[in-house]
């Protein structure tokens, strides 16, 4: 395959999730800030400020680094899932501008295809950054090259290396520029390559991505198999990879959680498998989707000294549904029969499996799917009502009231963005 005559971007924004909380909190600025996991358990996300000073604190649980990370000032929040799925739709909205084609590659990673923009790439993308920093007060760095794996690299040198202001174009330096860069990265900076197959590569005398660029694809495909091959082959300039513009059709959606404290009752599990049910039929009607099956599990923690109990099960249903009373019926059904009294349960959930599009719904024989036009009306009022006012102004009885067990978050941010309550104030 010839050199490619592509061009892509990567947009990547610095510290989503943290980066999020600071947007409308300018007076942490420079203050370090982390992010936790669900019920407060693990920092999954730092500021640069955090890195600079807890970066091996990562992944740790917030118990044992608490007291010192107050100590140091730093700022810790609460997941708030909402405010980061809005701020990454305006990021994406914002991008959209810039090229002809895009590809959303996670809730913080977009790619670009800027083939054909015929003006200086660097301060094109500087355009991009600055624009993204206005509009939704995000900071981002955009890496240009002629391939995907290549915009990745240079993302992360723009990232890395100050001089580079954010924007790091492969497409306007020479050779021996990018070879002497990727002479100082090691292969964990390659996109694809993890911790397990860079060590199997180090062990073949592979320890940087230069190295790995001259190898031979076809001894490395015989050894690691084609994926790789593709990947010596775009750090090359050969484009292997197109841009993708139409996001992969799910293949089950899955709502679960962890107790914010233990739950022992049936009554207390059916408030929550409820919930799940709840949550995960709204976002099956949100992707035009139906479900032939129902999977509920419950648990207990694994290190638990009690003994480790958990079960699970699946009904599949008469015929595709999305209307929440017949998935929330199933899923309580099921959770019955998977009940055992004694234990202390941690988690639980409800997955909804072998999805079809609206146009692949088979009518049933007994009755199941009669009345659905009036299901259809009666799952589009409740999801424009809870869209309009917020998510949960309206629910089923058996989600209960007080839900004692849900997820701890007991530093969430307000839902800025989400939420006409929870709107900063300007004083």
């Amino acid at each position: 395959m010839p050199l490619s005559n592509r061009v892509y971007a990567l947009c990547d924004a610095n510290s989503f999730y943290a980066s999020c909380e600071k947007v409308f909190r300018p007076d942490l600025k420079n203050t370090p800030v982390v992010v936790l996991s669900n019920n407060d358990g693990c920092v999954v996300a730092q500021s640069k400020e955090a890195k600079a000073m807890l970066d091996l604190w990562m992944c740790r649980p917030w118990f044992e680094i608490e007291e010192e990370a107050k100590k140091l000032g730093v700022v810790a929040f609460s997941s708030n899932y909402e405010l980061y799925a809005n701020m990454s739709n305006r990021f994406m909205t914002t991008l959209r501008q810039f090229a002809p084609r895009q590809e959303v590659y996670s809730i913080d990673e977009s790619f670009l295809d800027l083939t054909g923009i015929n003006r200086d790439l660097v301060a094109y993308g500087k355009q991009i950054k600055d624009t993204v920093l206005q509009w939704t007060g995000l900071p981002i760095c955009v890496g240009i090259a002629n391939t995907k794996t290549l915009a990745k690299l240079a993302n992360h040198c723009a990232k890395k290396q100050s001089h580079f202001n954010g924007v790091c174009d492969f497409t306007s330096m020479s050779k021996t520029e990018i070879d002497a860069m990727m002479q100082q990265l090691p292969l964990s900076k390659v996109w694809g390559i993890g911790n397990k197959l860079e060590a199997k590569l180090n062990k073949l005398g592979v320890h940087d991505v230069l190295r790995l660029k001259r190898a031979d694809p076809k001894r490395i495909r015989d050894e690691f198999g084609v994926l790789l091959e593709r990947t010596i082959r775009e750090l090359n300039g050969e484009s292997w990879l197109e841009l993708d513009e139409t996001l992969p059709e799910a293949k089950q959606v899955m709502s679960s959680r962890s107790f914010g404290t233990r739950v022992s009752t049936l009554a207390e599990l059916e408030e929550a498998v409820s919930y799940h049910a709840t949550n995960a039929s709204a976002r099956l009607r949100k992707h035009g989707l139906y479900a032939n099956a129902v999977y509920v599990f419950i648990q207990n923690s694994p290190f638990d000294k009690a003994q480790f109990y958990g079960a699970s099960h699946t009904v599949a249903m008469p015929s595709p549904t999305d209307n929440t009373m017949q998935i929330n019926k199933t899923a309580l059904w099921i959770l019955k029969k998977l009940y055992k009294e004694g234990i202390y349960y941690q988690k639980a959930g409800v997955m909804l499996m072998e999805l079809v599009p609206s146009g692949g719904q088979q009518s049933d024989l007994f009755g199941f799917t009669q009345g659905d036009s009036k299901s259809a009306k009666l799952m589009d009022t409740l999801d424009s009502i809870n869209k309009k006012y917020s998510k949960g102004t309206i629910k089923l009885a058996s989600e209960g009231v007080h839900k004692a067990w849900v997820m701890k978050r007991g530093m969430k941010s307000p839902n800025y963005t989400g939420d006409w309550n929870e709107l900063p104030h300007i004083r």
